[in-house]
């Protein structure tokens, strides 16, 4: 059967359509400014966790008996949250800040059906952001805005964003932002894809 991917993430159907994953998308409603100011004090992966099941939430209800799944991704550096840049100018002061630091980019997902919660996982991929110049962070912006408009941490790793990182530890599929392999393990544990 199909899953219901509570989501218009470009990156997160590009993972599920080369999984072979079948899915079909539906955006979830979902107030995420709201559900983070609640959660102040809370730790990234968990922020990341609630929000993605808001999401799946927010459809799966109506959605009865479909598997939907639900994703989020949240950049935490030096223990400061970063959201999506909210202009050009913003991105630029992001990548200011990130220079030279960790990154911690934490990629959540939830599975949820008729409501209930049937599986999460949360994965964090730690991000060696180099020096960045103010020179390179214009050019940089030239190419890559507005496509990095929507992406949490300024970047498409697939794209000019490996350039702003000196090493990365984690799961390419979490920095893409979906722990991929575990949502496959969990997709066959539910009977959704061959085992």
């Amino acid at each position: 059967m199909t899953i219901i991917l509570a989501s218009q993430s470009a990156s997160r159907k590009a993972m599920l359509e080369a999984a072979g994953v079948p899915f079909e998308a539906q955006a979830a409603d979902v107030d995420e400014g709201a559900i983070k100011q609640e959660l102040i004090g809370v730790s990234p992966g968990d922020i990341a966790l609630a929000l993605a099941e808001a999401k799946a939430l927010a459809v799966s209800q109506g959605a009865s008996g479909r598997l939907v799944l639900g994703g989020d991704s949240l950049v935490d550096v030096s223990g400061r949250l970063f959201d999506k840049p909210v202009s050009r100018d913003n991105a630029a002061e992001h990548l200011r800040f990130f220079s030279g630091q960790e990154m911690h980019l934490h990629s959540a997902a939830v599975l949820m059906r008729d409501g209930l919660c049937v599986w999460q996982h949360v994965e964090c991929a730690k991000l060696k952001v180099r020096t960045l110049s103010d020179s390179f962070i214009h050019s940089y912006l030239d190419r890559e805005w507005p496509a990095v408009s929507g992406c949490v941490g300024v970047f498409r790793i697939e794209a000019l964003g490996v350039q702003l990182f000196d090493a990365i530890d984690g799961s390419h599929f979490t920095v893409l932002g979906m722990p991929l392999l575990a949502l496959l393990g969990a997709l066959r544990a539910q009977g959704e894809m061959p085992s």
